[in-house]
């Protein structure tokens, strides 16, 4: 065979790779295409909250048969479904999603109005609110909406242009608490702490450096709970717009807790005094 036979006779053993085919369902699979303004909310809690909820503008709902079952047809009546295998829907979300079988097309929420959220009638008890100042994590943020919605926390209120966006990130961390706690954004922390105090809320910024310790700190009435950003901490402008400061008394062998870990801690001092 000469060299250009073998030339010629070679693109037999090395043909042109086939593209992966296509899973059954899949017709739009892997575009992670979305209409504009809206994100893929993802994880069972996340999707059924935000199912349940009516003040939520909806797109379509990419689901695996048994996400399907388990969320049932009475919620899913609001969407349209698209039957698809897991795979299909990880190429839908970015990578490492935990999704557990079932992803949500979703705009986010508006922002609530924090003096209509405050003259609802309230349970008896304590009313707390929490303040979080330019926290940036979308995963810390939605542990500590998690945390609210188990303590039955007010609302939680976040600075418009340094809050997260209510990403599929955050609404997994919060397992459906975005969906359920009352989500203010404001313009101005300091402003919207002075609101508050004019409804006789007593605000405490939670700090390192607290005055003194929160069991201490925390009076008989309503209670705002400023907690500052995962690096900086609370803004100096910020605190001074609280009536005390007060920290967490941990072991010398630890600098500080996770915010959202002291965020549990704190509610959970503020519930039981």
């Amino acid at each position: 065979m000469s060299p250009k036979d073998f030339r010629k006779d070679r693109r037999h053993f090395y043909p042109k790779p086939a593209g992966k085919p296509a899973e059954k369902g899949d017709s739009k699979a892997g575009t992670g295409r979305r209409e504009a303004g809206s994100e893929w909310l993802y994880g069972l809690h996340a999707v059924q909250a935000a199912l349940a909820n009516p003040h939520r503008k909806l797109g379509r709902a990419a689901l695996t048969p048994r996400a399907a079952e388990t969320l049932g047809e009475k919620l899913l009546k609001r969407v349209k479904v698209e039957t698809l295998e897991p795979g299909a829907i990880d190429r839908l979300l970015p990578p490492g999603a935990v999704h557990q079988g079932a992803a949500l097309e979703a705009w986010p929420l508006k922002s609530r109005d924090l003096d209509e959220i405050l003259a609802e009638p309230g349970t008896q008890g304590r009313r707390v609110v929490l303040v979080l100042d330019q926290l940036s994590d979308p995963h810390n943020v939605g542990a500590i909406l998690r945390t609210a919605a188990a303590f039955g926390v007010t609302a939680v209120v976040v600075q418009d242009r340094h809050a997260p966006p209510q990403s599929g990130a955050l609404a997994k961390a919060a397992s459906g608490a975005l969906d359920i706690i009352p989500y203010v954004e404001v313009v101005n922390i300091a402003r919207t702490l002075d609101e508050l105090a004019e409804h006789g809320f007593w605000r405490i910024a939670l700090a390192g450096d607290g005055e003194s310790n929160l069991a201490e700190a925390i009076p008989t009435g309503d209670v705002a709970l400023v907690l500052g950003s995962e690096g900086a901490g609370i803004r100096r402008l910020v605190r001074e717009h609280c009536e005390a400061s007060a920290s967490i008394p941990i072991s010398r062998t630890m600098e500080s807790l996770n915010v959202s870990n002291a965020a549990a801690i704190a509610l959970y001092e503020l519930r039981r005094s």
